[in-house]
């Protein structure tokens, strides 16, 4: 239906008001979302100011709160059920490394792996780009070559398979776009820094803060990369679809089932 049809030429309906041409649910949705995607930079400013000033109390009020609001912004964005999982997955990988012993390193590198399962399904019917895959090929032998005698002999195992799966994850994000490319390779990144931290490598100045600025940036950035990446967010239907083109419609038609 035309947003014209029962208004006047001059614009106006024929009682003399104006006719509605904003949907008020839509409108309440996104005011919604970019208060939740406000909240989850403000509170991951917090945070990573809170790692710089060494306030480890800072830390611990603010990570909590992280994915929840992405998962909050990413559903009022009408976004993948599956993208929600995986952010909460997220959230649950960043409550066990608040604490320091190891059964709560493998409960969280546990949790991390099944959002990348998770991601991995999501980015399924996405373009392959082979020859990056080559180079996230040989950046994960080579990290797990560089890594492997000095991490823990029980750790050695654990952490090469979550590596591949991460790596795997960050190679098929590349074929959303610049957005979830750039958010797969923060992730590697900033798990990479952990891996080097717990074989007790020379770190950064404020290591924690390098940690969690790769990747708050890279769940940002991959959650944006999906529900920009061709798919019509909800409502859209058929007319969103046919702006996109043809692997990004195929892509975003998949996600939209899930």
């Amino acid at each position: 239906m035309s947003r014209m049809s029962g208004a006047s030429p001059s614009g106006t309906s024929p009682n003399g008001a104006s006719p509605s041409r904003t949907n008020p649910s839509r409108t309440g949705r996104e005011k919604l979302a970019a208060g939740l995607l406000a909240a989850f930079l403000l509170v991951t400013a917090v945070d990573l100011a809170g790692l710089l000033a060494d306030s480890w109390g800072v830390h611990r009020a603010a990570k909590p709160l992280l994915m929840p609001l992405l998962a909050g912004y990413v559903a009022a964005r009408g976004g993948p059920r599956l993208l929600i999982v995986a952010l909460l997955f997220g959230w649950g990988g960043d409550i066990a490394l608040l604490f320091d012993a190891e059964p709560a390193f493998m409960l969280g590198m546990g949790s991390f792996a099944l959002g990348h399962v998770c991601y991995l399904f999501l980015f399924k019917g996405a373009p392959v780009r082979r020859p990056l895959g080559a180079v996230y090929a040989l950046a994960l032998l080579a990290t797990v070559a560089l890594l492997w005698s000095d991490l823990p002999a029980d750790l050695r195992i654990p952490v090469a398979g979550y590596s591949l799966l991460l790596t795997a994850m960050a190679f098929r994000a590349s074929g959303l776009g610049v957005y979830a490319g750039v958010g797969g390779a923060l992730f590697l990144l900033s798990d990479t820094l952990i891996a080097t931290g717990v074989a007790q490598w020379p770190q950064l100045p404020a290591p924690d803060f390098w940690v969690m600025a790769t990747y708050a940036a890279a769940q940002c950035l991959l959650a944006v990369g999906v529900l920009g990446a061709g798919a019509p967010a909800a409502g859209e239907g058929a007319a969103g679809a046919r702006r996109a083109g043809e692997s990004s419609r195929a892509y975003g038609e998949r996600r939209t089932a899930l």
